[in-house]
């Protein structure tokens, strides 16, 4: 599939424009000339086509009570998706993926505070397969906006 031209201005939107409002999409389509539902069926295939990830938006954490940290796992390459499955059932566990090295799987960690931090990676460092483990824990936020103009 290759973006249209409405493709590439609805995600243009969708980036940074989301109206809060009980009709965010009715918002979006009157600025694109169009109507709610073309807005949806649109995004339903974008997202279909993997084009589109997530809709969301992003919290203050440290605000809300929650402290990060960026952990590092070793595991066994053939131990990866069941580690990862493990850590993904974590509601407080982001941004898991893997990478090249020896440190294999990277994923973020929210908790409220030390002792669930803690309890967590005890938890994930016992999954057979984990041989070692890296806590990075966030002592300044970076925050990085970045947005793709299409064109």
């Amino acid at each position: 599939m290759e973006l249209t031209a409405f493709d590439k201005s609805l995600l243009n939107l969708l980036q940074s424009n989301l109206p809060i409002c009980s009709h965010p999409f009715a918002e979006i389509a009157s600025k694109l000339g169009t109507d709610e539902s073309t807005v949806l069926d649109r995004i339903k295939t974008l997202k279909n086509e993997g084009f589109l990830r997530r809709i969301g938006t992003f919290f203050n954490s440290n605000a809300l009570g929650y402290r990060g940290t960026l952990v590092a796992l070793q595991v066994e390459s053939n131990s990866i998706p069941k580690v990862a499955e493990v850590i993904n059932n974590f509601p407080t566990a982001t941004h898991n993926y893997e990478r090249e090295g020896k440190f294999n799987l990277w994923f973020t960690l929210m908790t409220q505070d030390r002792a669930q931090e803690e309890s967590i990676l005890e938890e994930i460092r016992s999954i057979p397969g984990v041989d070692a483990m890296i806590n990075l824990p966030s002592n300044k936020k970076y925050k990085i906006n970045v947005q793709f103009q299409l064109q």
